[in-house]
């Protein structure tokens, strides 16, 4: 009786232990699950903001803007729910809320004959970082179903339009100062790649047209005067073999 009783109460305990380990498993898979999705949000708002702050001086749409804040939103809505409660982000929550109503989505893009390219080149592969950036994050709030196709369509053709003006102007710079410095190959090769990018859109818009009309007339100039160059060095290298050749054939004198 009593070994029965024994047995029994080993049983219990190793069913309670059993019962109270898959609890604290289940406990740490919730708290680990959570802290994962902690780290995803303040991933996402963290991002963004750095995104918006890197792209200072890229003419974007306030509708754009109001994309990129909403998404801040609602990242700390989602990190609200998830939280331990040691942070409290309601006072956040409404300060975006407040900034999303001041927007004026209906605002439109400023003028692209505005838009400067910054004179560095390390600004200007960070510009162009920039935009790649913010189209990635709004072709994931597309992906997320909080965009309609012809919002996102036109924000990211708007963007698409500035990093491709960024690509170009970048060539043209590079191709000025290889002209300058008589580089002229390197020259004809920076003009070369940004009429390629000219040309690959597939909508040739006037400023794409008038653009590269403007950069074949110089490449052309710049072939002229390769060939000019090539023709010169052509000449002088035959001229100086005529002479070898003469110096070589020539009578010799008699002393």
């Amino acid at each position: 009786m009593i070994f029965t009783v024994i047995i029994v109460l080993i049983v219990s305990l190793v069913l309670i232990g059993v019962i109270v380990n898959a609890m604290q498993q289940h406990k740490n898979k919730v708290e680990t699950e959570r802290r994962a999705e902690v780290s995803k949000q303040k991933a996402i708002i963290e991002n963004t903001e750095a995104a918006l702050k890197a792209a200072d001086g890229i003419p974007f749409t306030q509708r754009f803007l109001f994309i990129m804040r909403r998404r801040v939103l609602i990242a700390t809505k989602a990190l609200q729910t998830v939280s331990d409660g040691t942070t409290n982000y309601t006072q956040q929550i409404t300060s975006l809320e407040e900034e999303l109503k001041t927007i004026d989505i209906t605002k439109p893009a400023p003028p692209e004959d505005k838009f400067n390219l910054p004179q560095a080149d390390k600004q200007v592969i960070q510009f162009i970082k920039g935009i790649k950036t913010l189209r990635a994050l709004l072709r994931a709030e597309f992906k997320k179903g909080r965009l309609e196709s012809r919002v996102f369509l036109a924000e990211d053709k708007l963007l698409e339009r500035l990093q491709l003006r960024a690509n170009v102007d970048t060539l043209i710079r590079r191709g000025e100062v290889a002209l300058k410095n008589n580089q002229l190959g390197s020259a004809r090769q920076c003009l070369e790649k940004a009429i390629g990018a000219l040309s690959s859109q597939p909508n040739q818009d006037e400023y794409i047209t008038s653009r590269k009309n403007q950069l074949q007339q110089q490449l052309s100039e710049i072939e002229s005067n390769l060939k000019k160059v090539n023709s010169k060095d052509v000449a002088e290298k035959q001229e100086s073999e005529r002479n070898e050749l003469d110096e070589l054939f020539a009578e010799k004198k008699k002393w």
